[in-house]
């Protein structure tokens, strides 16, 4: 008869203490369950000013830190038996080796070093379950924050820039590579209108101040100036898509765009005509704007030249020149005769046309690569964003050197400040889009799944701070522009 060796024993009492080790959390946890029973009803029962599904949802996230430390203790003490058993085995066969003992120092040492691992597992343990804890935390905190409400899903390549237009009705207007602009119906995801009189990639888009007039920049070195009139439709429930904010990502593939095979830009009324086109470059138009009262705008270009325009006459009212790479993007102040302009060779450059006898401009040198779109707020402050990783702020009395800066993990695109509360929105190239503070404190990241979110590079992003439904807009080169509800004031409580 085969008769069982001693490591076989030694293996069998191990696997045996293991298993009576589970059986004991679990019998702790069922305990503990029986026993914050009656805590819990009886708190349910106290006065509290606090709404009832607050309320539980704290019992429920206190009984979970309560049950997880509790589990720490008990692997705690399970280690400390262990570390105990391990001090004595060695201490055994330091009296073993060679008939002699061994000092008491090289006991310490071994033991030392066994212990120093053991302690290890024991904080790797402990941190996993803190994490735990407090991405509870973050999850329940910000799930009033951050809200993905609607899609909007019709072009048939990547969407290079948003824009909200800014008189009534409210649209939300997208420019992509398809070489088009939608118009869309914010409240539905319903395109109202399609602009196809562009030959070149749609850069940029921009709604007049006071008319329903867009401005849009191509690939085909033109600006086009075109009139839209627009009924928006009734609104229908918006499905609950709402997304938390919170730090888990999962990878997606391109594969995992929106679905665009039917086109739902074909049922909407299509302009092909611009009622004004500005022409003067010899490069792409990458971006186009609108000075303060709408008369005139504002081009940057390939060219390495921005130039001012007329509307009315589209005669060139002055030719920006100084930049000495490619124009990546140029925006106007919103109350003050200012433009900035970015360009590749990693400067910005603020014009100033307050004083119609001098045209002033300074340039900024504060970034290492190139700067992807600089913006104003509406107070003293502009704030560059580059493919070096920084966004800036900048004050206009004394722009020597930043205010703040912010440093992040990927490439910065088209930025865009909320100018009431003054949240920047960052959009990246690794498909993220976070909110910072003009000190450059760090709010939230809006959610990012294998559902919902951008699946490629964003884009542009830009605020509505007067929409009821969706203050927020993100594009991307997923083909996809997303409408989100950011609960502002919670999340500048929660800073």
């Amino acid at each position: 008869m085969p008769t069982e060796s001693g490591s076989c024993s030694t293996a069998r009492q191990a696997k045996q203490k293991r298993k009576s080790h589970s059986l004991s959390i679990r019998r702790t946890n069922s305990s503990e369950q029986e026993r914050t029973g009656l805590p819990r009803e009886m708190l349910e029962g106290q006065d509290s000013k606090l709404p009832s599904s607050v309320r539980s949802t704290l019992l429920e996230l206190f009984g979970q830190i309560e049950r997880e430390f509790e589990n720490l203790y008990i692997e705690n003490l399970e280690l400390r038996r262990e570390i105990e058993t391990l001090n004595e085995r060695l201490a055994a066969e330091g009296q073993a080796v060679d008939g002699a003992e061994l000092s008491k120092g090289q006991l310490k040492t071994k033991a030392s070093h066994s212990t120093s691992q053991l302690s290890q597992k024991l904080k790797t343990t402990y941190k996993a379950s803190t994490s735990k804890i407090v991405s509870s935390f973050k999850t329940t905190t910000s799930r009033a924050v951050c809200q993905l409400v609607k899609e909007y899903i019709g072009h048939r390549d990547g969407i290079w820039d948003v824009s909200v237009a800014r008189t009534q009705p409210v649209v939300l207007g997208t420019a992509s590579a398809d070489h088009t602009a939608l118009l869309w119906s914010i409240e539905t995801g319903r395109c109202l209108v399609k602009y196809s009189g562009h030959v070149g990639s749609v850069n940029s888009i921009k709604f007049h101040p006071s008319e329903q007039l867009a401005l849009t920049a191509s690939g085909d070195q033109t600006a086009h100036i075109w009139s839209y009139a627009v009924q928006l439709p009734t609104p229908q429930p918006v499905a609950d898509t709402t997304q938390v904010c919170g730090e888990d990502e999962v990878e997606c593939s391109d594969k995992d765009e929106p679905d665009v095979d039917a086109d739902v830009s074909s049922d909407c009324p299509t302009i092909r005509v611009p009622l004004t086109s500005l022409k003067s470059h010899q490069g792409v138009v990458i971006a186009a704007d609108w000075l303060v009262g709408g008369k005139q705008a504002v081009t940057a270009s390939w060219d390495r030249t921005a130039n001012l325009f007329d509307v009315e006459t589209a005669e060139l009212v002055h030719a920006l020149t100084g930049h000495d790479q490619e124009l990546t993007h140029c925006c106007t102040h919103p109350t003050q005769r200012l433009v900035v302009t970015s360009s590749r060779d990693t400067t910005f450059r603020l014009w100033d046309f307050r004083d119609p006898s001098i045209h002033s401009v300074n340039v900024f040198q504060g970034h290492t690569d190139t700067v992807t779109s600089a913006v104003f707020t509406v107070g003293d402050n502009v704030v560059s964003g580059s493919d070096d990783r920084t966004v800036k702020v900048w004050d206009l009395r004394n722009m020597r050197s930043p205010i703040a800066t912010i440093r992040t993990d990927s490439a910065i695109n088209r930025i865009n400040v909320c100018v009431g509360q003054k949240i920047i929105a960052l959009p990246h190239d690794n498909r993220q889009v976070r909110l910072f503070d003009m000190s450059g404190v760090r709010l939230a990241r809006l959610p990012r799944s294998s559902r919902q979110g951008h699946r490629r590079m964003v884009c542009c992003s830009a605020w509505s701070e007067d929409h009821p439904l969706c203050n927020l807009f993100t594009c991307g080169f997923d083909r996809q522009a997303i409408g989100w509800n950011i609960n502002i004031p919670a999340l500048l409580q929660e800073k």
